[in-house]
C-alpha cells in the first residue's frame, strides 16, 4: 500500500489537471458565446437574401438556373464535392469522429468525391489514412469569420461553374435545441426548388427584375452560399466547445472522484499509522513496567 507522502502526491497532481479542465471550460463556454453572438449579427442579412430568392420564385415558379435542380429530370452525374468541417484539436468527445464518419459515407456513395477539408484534425486524419484531400483550408476552425466563408464559397463555386464539380454537399455539425448537436450533411448545391418555396404572403404583389430573374439569381446564389457556410462554420465550433465543455465537466467529475477516493485512502492510511505508533507505544511502556518490576 502506497504510504502518505505518495498519496499526497497523488491527490496534488489530480488537483493540477482538475484545475486545467476548469479553465477549459470556462474557455470553451466564452468562445461558443462570442461565436453565437457574432452569428447573430450577421443572421438577418441572410435571412433576406433567403427571402428574396423566395420572392423570386414566388414571382415564376418556372425560372430555370444552374444553381437549382431542372424542372424535369435529375442533374448530371459526376465528380461530387464535400466540404468537411472538423476542429483543430481533439478533446471534445466524439465530435471530430462523427463529422468523420459521415464525410467516409459520402466518399463511398460517390467515388469521384472531392474533399474539401477545415480543421487539422481533418487533414491529420486524411493525412494518416492516405485519403487525397483537393484543397485543404490552412487558417484555424477556431475563428469562423464572414471573410473566410467567403473564400470557402468562391472555391467551391469556380468547381461547379466549371463544371468539375455536378453536386455539392458539406458535413458539419449543427446545434440542436440549443445544447444538443447533430451531425448534418447537406447539399449545398445544386439547391432544390422546395427549399425555398413560398409562405403565402404577398400573393398579389408584382415585382420586375432588372436586368432579368436569372442575372438576380446569379448574383444572389453566392452572397446565399456564404451565409450558409459561414452559418456551418459558426454552428461547427460552437457544437465543439459544447463537446469540450462536456467532456471537461465530466473529467471534472472523474478527478473529484478520484480525489475522494485518495482522502479516503489518505485518512485509512493515516489512522493505520496512527493505530500502529499507539500500539508501538503502548507495547513499550508495557516492556518498560516488566523491567522496573524485575
Amino acid at each position: 500500500m502506497p504510504g502518505l507522502k505518495e498519496i499526497k502526491s497523488r491527490m496534488a497532481g489530480v488537483r493540477d489537471t482538475q484545475k486545467i479542465t476548469q479553465a477549459m471550460y470556462l474557455i470553451a463556454s466564452a468562445k461558443m458565446r462570442k461565436a453565437k453572438e457574432e452569428l447573430d449579427k450577421t443572421r438577418p442579412y441572410f435571412d433576406a437574401v433567403r427571402a428574396e430568392i423566395k420572392r423570386i420564385f414566388h414571382t415564376d415558379e418556372r425560372v430555370e438556373n444552374r444553381y437549382f435542380y431542372p424542372l424535369e429530370g435529375e442533374p448530371e452525374e459526376g465528380p461530387v464535392g464535400c466540404l468537411v468541417v472538423t476542429a483543430d484539436k481533439g478533446l471534445a468527445g466524439a465530435y471530430n469522429q462523427n463529422v468523420i464518419k459521415a464525410a467516409k459515407e459520402i466518399v463511398a456513395q460517390n467515388p469521384q468525391t472531392e474533399l474539401f477539408v477545415v480543421g487539422e484534425y481533418g487533414r491529420q486524419h486524411c493525412l494518416r489514412h492516405n485519403i487525397p484531400i483537393r484543397r485543404s483550408f490552412l487558417y484555424t476552425a477556431q475563428n469562423p469569420t464572414m471573410h473566410r466563408a467567403r473564400e470557402i464559397s468562391t472555391v467551391l463555386l469556380q468547381g461547379y461553374d466549371e463544371d468539375w464539380l455536378k453536386k455539392i454537399f458539406v458535413v458539419y455539425t449543427d446545434m440542436q435545441g440549443g445544447m444538443q448537436a447533430e451531425v448534418r450533411t447537406t447539399r449545398l448545391l445544386p439547391f432544390h426548388r422546395g427549399q425555398f418555396s413560398g409562405d403565402g404572403r404577398d400573393n398579389d404583389a408584382k415585382f420586375e427584375f432588372d436586368p432579368s430573374i436569372g442575372v438576380v439569381l446569379d448574383n444572389i446564389i453566392p452572397s446565399y452560399l456564404s451565409g450558409f457556410i459561414y452559418s456551418a462554420l459558426v454552428d461547427s465550433f460552437c457544437c465543439e466547445q459544447n463537446a469540450r465543455m462536456t467532456a471537461m465537466d465530466a473529467a471534472n467529475r472523474n478527478a473529484q472522484k478520484i480525489l475522494d477516493e485518495l482522502l479516503a485512502r489518505y485518512n485509512q492510511v493515516r489512522q493505520g499509522s496512527i493505530t500502529q505508533e499507539i500500539t508501538e507505544i503502548s507495547a513499550g511502556s508495557r516492556a518498560h513496567g516488566r523491567e522496573e518490576r524485575l
